[in-house]
């Protein structure tokens, strides 16, 4: 059985966390909502054009009844779109009811569920629930995490040429959602510079030392005496959970050996002021957003490929930069 160990007592860094969740609680606290349209990280609001206003409570345009129930968050056809809280999927959601090419949605329901760090009791909060329409999204029912890849922008030029495109953000008791969309201000773990844990088994992120093969430190000479090591080599045993070190955007697939041996896999993260390469592991995706924390993959079978090697990911920055730092501790995990 998979067993996940936790530390008998929580460290420093959970404890002060905590308290930061215990003073703005996560409705309170996540009431800023992640980016939601990709181009748009402030989660700009639609201005006035030919068709009519983007902000709550605008007439809603020529041929039209009525106030503007919701707000128009500015994004461009094809765009990636992404959950701007976690909850619960539902759909679809038809907004014109007519078939045409942006006839399409989905609602997200929060739980409203509250966590606290220090296994304090605290009272649950009512959840967000919200309609976002003239997007297709990836799937209709499921669990979403915010932040995560939702859907993809439709083509409203085709149905309103000249138009400012948008996604339709509605709340579904048509109350204002505007000052969700606010970029948050409070202070995340994001911020610290120190890593989460990369592998399971390793708190510390603990490197690699020298064996046969060579060492794991930055700026370790290679065996074959050809320049320098460009990054760490985290220890992680064959077959391990991997998770991501910081919140970001992953690309890949990315291959280290370019031979398509049972290890040249791997996945880059690029989150705000981090960009790094792990490779070696076997992602659960190469597309999307991730959070800091969250499972990434699995650990290769390293030993099959060097027998004896003290198995590893390697963690490379994108600009080759010692990653060193960032991963002292594991703080975060």
């Amino acid at each position: 059985k998979n067993v996940v160990e936790f530390p008998p007592f929580p460290s420093f860094a959970h404890v002060v966390f905590a308290k930061q969740l215990d003073a703005h609680p996560p409705q309170q606290q996540h009431r800023h909502w992640a980016q939601i349209c990709s181009g748009n990280p402030t989660n700009k609001i639609r201005g006035c054009d030919r068709y009519g206003c983007g902000h709550f409570g605008a007439d809603s345009g020529k041929g039209h009844h009525g106030k503007h129930g919701g707000v128009d968050v500015i994004c461009a056809d094809g765009a990636t779109v992404y959950a701007p809280f976690s909850g619960q999927l539902s759909g679809p959601v038809r907004f014109f009811h007519n078939g045409n090419a942006i006839d399409d949605g989905v609602q997200i329901r929060g739980s409203g569920t509250r966590f606290s760090l220090t296994s304090l009791p605290l009272p649950s909060l009512p959840g967000f629930c919200v309609k976002l329409v003239c997007i297709h999204p990836i799937r209709y029912q499921g669990q979403i995490q915010r932040g995560q890849q939702l859907g993809r922008m439709l083509p409203m030029q085709k149905v309103f040429p000249g138009i400012i495109s948008h996604i339709h953000v509605e709340n579904c008791d048509h109350s204002d959602p505007t000052q969700h969309l606010t970029p948050a201000v409070l202070p995340l773990p994001q911020q610290d510079r120190r890593w989460a844990v990369v592998c399971s088994g390793n708190p510390t992120n603990e490197i690699r030392g020298c064996d046969r093969y060579g060492c794991g430190y930055y700026g370790a000479p290679r065996q074959n005496g050809k320049g320098k090591h460009t990054g760490v080599d985290v220890i992680c045993a064959d077959g391990a959970t991997v998770y991501a070190p910081f919140s970001g955007q992953i690309s890949g697939p990315i291959k280290f050996f370019h031979n398509g041996n049972a290890i040249d896999d791997g996945v880059q993260i690029r989150g705000d002021g981090f960009c790094v390469k792990l490779l070696c592991i076997h992602p659960i995706r190469y597309n999307g957003r991730i959070s800091k924390g969250q499972v990434l993959g699995r650990m290769l079978p390293m030993q099959r490929v060097f027998p004896g090697i003290t198995s590893h990911i390697h963690v490379e920055n994108c600009d080759r930069s010692d990653p060193t730092g960032n991963l002292e501790r594991g703080k975060g995990r």
